[in-house]
């Protein structure tokens, strides 16, 4: 008995250090949230000599140079949803609902147009449909003998950017619309079947309303993807002469700099982000149906018959538009002596791959800090994500919701609208972070955050508490109880997190064009330089190079037991 006493002085007499612990993390998201966004806010409301004004706003609603943008903006908005929805909802019904073959390939596909960085897809489009040297305009000329001058496609013009965002934005609809159908209950088609309706009353009386809350949020989310991207604008729109809301802004950092004006822009694009994603969450919420007791029975599959084939082809033939002509089109490029010119014996050569990784300077500091960022970003980003989930799941601390909201807020901010904030946040004392790594990683983590911080939750949500108190019971404290008895049973959903952060490290573009240096560059920024440069084939190299390690990392998290592709398109 007293050996047990002596054990158990120590342990009672320990520093418990959960709660300081606890305390800090909610106040660095506090922190991390709300710092950039008072500063967004505090520079639209002033003047280059700090008194308080209305003229940023003024200007904006007044000077055709801003009013150009923000319609150009909603007219590609408006069209790529429209576009997604046309595209996707036939898509997902046919992989979800019908018999058509190699369904489970058409998903991987949709998967592999979503991990392609936008910025990546509207440079692979250049090569493909570049007015003059495109290859498609090339084969377009070689077979109809047109004269010069006139070509098929033309990539630099409004049509142009549309389709190329549309090609990288329609997954979001296809993965809500296909994951509605899969769970819609094949009782209530068959109850209408035995009322007597056809195929053609249920789908209009029973599946297609219940498939509609989740089409109408895809429409949303593509909407507010194609308001918020700035990569494809950028490649796209400056070239063909006009700009985007994102692009305009990022034009505000240019010599001289106008902070006032990009923090009154970007402030409108903040709060339209979050009314849209309030509207999507409501229609979401709404669901329509509910299924009381029993087990829910398989959705029963359409026979398409004679037109399984077609369909399949007619799947295959929109992936080529975001999967197949682009990495063919870098393929080519990235081996090509001449990029617009097709890959033959005579053309092939590794001198681009030479270059790349051995004569171009700036590619080994790039890599050097992707690879550092993503590893910092996906550890401290999930260990983060996973005491926030804790405190909030488990209701640990007070206010709790509160650090649900924060957590989750980030998704309401667009990239550039971010990097605006942290760039005005950290460019003066205390905190003066502009030019180091350290502004870039704060930025990758806050983007980062509501995906992680929502998968960690639901997973907690899995695990039973009793197994935390009988640890509590036994004198481990909380954050010991986090660490050595939740955390390894979330194994699975931890290194899936770590996987999803690290890969959008690798793909951000849009706030770390506003944060980097020459000595902070990562390689999405430094394929945006070089295509300033007109350098095709090194970026060629380097997009493959980024399309190596995402789908690495894709395929290593794919191969976690419960853990599937499309769990992570849907958090996405």
């Amino acid at each position: 008995m007293s050996a047990a006493s002596a054990k158990a002085r120590p342990r009672a007499a320990a520093i418990d250090l959960s709660w300081p612990i606890l305390l800090f993390v909610a106040a660095a998201l506090c922190v991390l949230i709300v710092l950039p966004v008072s500063w967004l806010v505090y520079y639209s409301f002033t003047d280059h000599a700090g008194a308080f004004t209305f003229g940023n706003f003024l200007r904006l609603a007044t000077d055709a140079t801003f009013i150009d943008p923000l319609v150009t903006t909603v007219i590609i908005a408006t069209s790529v949803g429209a576009i997604c929805c046309l595209v996707a909802a036939p898509m997902g019904w046919l992989v979800a609902r019908s018999d058509m073959p190699l369904k489970r390939t058409v998903r991987v596909l949709v998967m592999a147009s979503f991990v392609t960085p936008p910025f990546l897809g509207a440079i692979a489009w250049e090569l493909l449909a570049a007015p003059n040297s495109g290859l498609l305009n090339q084969l377009y000329s070689s077979l109809t003998g047109a004269a010069p001058g006139v070509h098929l496609f033309d990539i630099y013009s409004l049509t142009g950017l549309i389709f190329v965002i549309a090609c990288y934005t329609f997954p979001y609809v296809f993965v809500l619309v296909a994951n509605a159908l899969d769970r819609i209950p094949g009782d209530l088609e068959d109850a209408s079947s035995i009322l007597g309706g056809n195929a053609w009353t249920t789908a209009r009386r029973v599946t297609i309303p219940l498939v509609l809350p989740a089409l109408l949020a895809g429409a949303l989310v593509a909407f507010l993807q194609a308001m918020t991207l700035f990569g494809s604008p950028a490649i796209l729109a400056i070239p063909a002469g006009f700009h985007t809301m994102t692009t305009k802004i990022w034009s505000l950092f240019q010599y001289p700099p106008k902070p006032e004006l990009a923090a009154a822009a970007s402030l409108p694009l903040l709060v339209l982000t979050v009314l849209l994603l309030r509207a999507e969450a409501m229609i979401l919420g709404r669901r329509g149906y509910s299924v009381v007791g029993g087990r829910n029975s398989d959705p029963r599959l359409v026979r398409l018959g004679v037109l399984r084939w077609p369909a399949l082809i007619l799947c295959f033939m929109l992936l080529l538009n975001p999967v197949f002509l682009p990495y063919g089109a870098l393929f080519n490029a990235a081996f090509s002596r001449v990029p617009s010119q097709l890959l033959s014996l005579q053309n092939f050569t590794l001198h681009n791959v030479d270059f790349v990784l051995f004569e171009l300077s700036a590619t080994k500091l790039a890599l050097k800090n992707t690879f550092l960022l993503g590893v910092l970003a996906a550890t401290i980003g999930t260990a983060f994500a996973l005491v926030i989930a804790y405190m909030t799941a488990r209701k640990a601390i007070p206010g709790h919701r509160a650090l649900g909201f924060l957590a989750t807020a980030p998704v309401a901010i667009p990239g550039i609208v971010l990097g605006v904030g942290l760039f005005l946040s950290y460019t003066r004392p205390p905190f003066v972070l502009y030019g180091t790594l350290w502004i870039l990683l704060i930025a990758f983590i806050t983007i980062s955050l509501p995906s992680a911080y929502q998968q960690l939750q639901a997973a907690l949500r899995g695990v039973h508490p009793e197994l935390e108190d009988a640890s509590r019971i036994l004198g481990a404290t909380r954050l010991q109880t986090l660490g050595r008895i939740t955390a390894p049973l979330l194994r699975t959903g931890v290194i899936a997190t770590w996987c999803f952060i690290f890969v959008s490290v690798i793909r951000e573009l849009s706030a770390a064009i506003m944060l980097f240096t020459s000595e902070t560059k990562v390689i999405s920024v430094l394929i945006f330089d070089l295509n300033e440069s007109g350098d095709l084939a090194a970026i060629s190299v380097l997009g493959l190079m980024m399309l190596a390690i995402t789908f690495t990392i894709v395929i290593a998290a794919n191969r976690i037991p419960g853990f599937g592709g499309d769990v992570r398109l849907r958090n996405a």
